[in-house]
């Protein structure tokens, strides 16, 4: 017989089955969220040089070369936050999350992204010239 004052205990090991799956749960959500923060811009010189009509592939940014112009594209899907690739041989960038497409200039070709890669400035300095790309 129940009296309504037996209380139940939960054992140690369904605890710590519960507070691992809260924090797996949690991990998605604080992910995005951090994704989501402006962050503070940084400048990265970038070392290498970018020959015309070319790219150089860094871990945050594009670097391209097209008709004596150069500037540099975000590698983060504004998506889910995944690393995107550069298709050289189809012209385009690809997030191989969930195949977004951008144009080499950041747009949006085909979702699911929604808003464009951020560009960022990039400027040259000294000679021989060094290329310092500003990120925000």
């Amino acid at each position: 017989m129940n009296n309504g004052n037996h209380r139940q205990v939960a054992s140690p090991a369904r605890r710590l089955i519960l507070l691992l799956g809260s924090l797996l749960l949690l991990y998605p959500l604080i992910r995005f969220i951090r994704f989501k923060l402006p962050r503070k811009p940084k400048i990265i010189e970038v070392s290498g040089t970018v020959k015309q009509d070319g790219q150089l592939l860094k871990q945050d940014f594009i670097l391209l070369s097209r008709d004596d112009q150069l500037w540099a594209v975000s590698r983060i899907c504004t998506h889910l936050g995944c690393r995107i690739n550069y298709k050289e041989r189809e012209g385009y960038l690809e997030c191989p999350c969930h195949q977004s497409r951008f144009s080499i200039h950041g747009e949006v070709l085909n979702g699911p992204a929604q808003q464009h890669l951020p560009r960022y400035h990039v400027e040259e300095k000294g000679a021989p010239p060094a290329l310092f790309v500003t990120i925000k």
